[in-house]
């Protein structure tokens, strides 16, 4: 009995140290009350709320008033360089990455052909000078030969009217003489010479009249070819002569395709694209290599259609390359937006009158202005990609 009562009393006597365990572990790691879990989720919301109105007014202030993208590259005007005669490549003075002042010599051409055509060129210039003199002293000649046949003319005149005076003296010699006849004081022969006498008067008339009429012919054909003359040489001199002016401009024109055989940059910038080599043979037109303006480029951003309602010429913007990261900000303006998408102006264009048609978001083009001084401190080159950020502010 008393071993089932130390049993029972021990068991009594345990049970109380396994019941205050819970409470032990308890007391290390207290449990959160309904009103601390209450106010620990008003809070966790108020933070978001206040999250989402920072967000909303920063979206409402900020965001709003820009639009940006990354689709955005580094281009530029670039010039390709041409040579404006044909010919031989005897020199290239430049190759590709290197920078190069405008006026700067590229290439020379072969300028043997050229130099022939300049000598010859001149020599036209001397024979027309030379004609242009012959043509003036022509004229002189044949103002002569219009006083001399002037003066023929006053002689035939001045003949014609000695032959009307012989003709005069022949009639009244012939008629005294007829009238003697009758009383026979003259004989037969002396009437038939005195006849003979008017005869020849009349006819040396009428030689002396035509005389006159070939000389008055001959002044006017003299006349006529000094005023045809003088059309050739009227209102100009040995320089402003026509002719002269011709083979002076042939001349110029060979002079300056000799000095096109030197071809030169038409703007400063780096050589890109170099594809000639010397003794290659190259006709006019013929593209030899480009120059990328650097100091003069621009960015061309491809914004979404959706991002374009208030993107204006004139804007802001702000850009960072990949180049550089965002420790260098460049800064740029608008000055245009593109005429038409990628797709429009595309080798193949989209056909959307399809059946089978998926919208696709297009891009437009924006062209954004970058500051040259920034440009020199930090240079870019053609292709580079840009993340382009357009300050909408003042769009309306």
């Amino acid at each position: 009995m008393m071993d089932d009562e130390n049993q029972s009393s021990g068991v009594s006597a345990e049970a109380p140290a396994s019941a205050e365990e819970p409470e032990s572990g308890s007391g290390d790691k207290p449990q959160p009350t309904p009103g601390r879990r209450r106010r620990l989720i008003i809070i966790f919301a108020v933070v978001v709320a206040a999250v989402a109105a920072a967000y909303l007014i920063y979206d409402h202030l900020v965001l709003s008033r820009r639009v940006t993208t990354d689709n955005a590259y580094v281009a530029a005007e670039t010039a390709q360089v041409t040579p404006l005669v044909g010919g031989q490549v005897v020199e290239v003075g430049v190759s590709n990455t290197q920078t190069v002042r405008a006026g700067q010599p590229l290439l020379r051409l072969d300028d043997a052909d050229l130099q022939i055509a300049v000598a010859q060129a001149e020599a036209d210039l001397a024979a027309a000078e030379r004609r242009y003199g012959q043509t003036a002293a022509t004229g002189e000649a044949l103002q002569a030969q219009v006083a001399a046949r002037a003066a023929d003319v006053n002689s035939a005149r001045a003949q014609l009217a000695a032959a009307r005076g012989s003709l005069e003296r022949a009639e009244i010699d012939f008629q005294r003489r007829q009238a003697l006849v009758s009383a026979g004081a003259v004989s037969g022969d002396e009437v038939t010479s005195a006849t003979n006498a008017l005869r020849t008067a009349r006819a040396n008339v009428v030689v002396a009249e035509a005389a006159v009429s070939q000389a008055q012919a001959t002044r006017t054909s003299a006349e006529r070819d000094r005023a045809a003359n003088a059309a050739l040489t009227r209102g100009t001199t040995s320089r402003t002569a026509p002719e002269v002016l011709t083979a002076r401009a042939r001349l110029r024109q060979a002079k300056l395709d000799v000095s096109r055989t030197v071809v030169r940059a038409p703007i400063g910038g780096v050589i890109a694209q170099r594809n000639v080599q010397v003794g290659q043979r190259l006709s006019s037109g013929t593209v030899t290599m480009s120059i990328v303006p650097v100091d003069r480029l621009y960015v061309d951003a491809n914004y979404k259609e959706g991002q374009l309602s208030h993107v204006r010429v004139g804007q802001a913007a702000t850009l960072v390359s990949d180049l550089y990261g965002d420790d260098v900000v460049y800064h740029g303006k608008v000055v245009g937006v593109a005429g038409g998408t990628g797709s429009a102006f595309a080798l193949i264009p989209a056909q959307n009158a399809t059946g089978n048609w998926i919208k696709v978001v297009q891009r437009l083009p924006v062209r954004i202005a970058l500051d040259p001084r920034e440009l020199r401190a930090h240079p870019l080159r053609v292709g580079l990609s840009m993340d382009a950020k357009i300050d909408l502010s003042d769009a309306e």
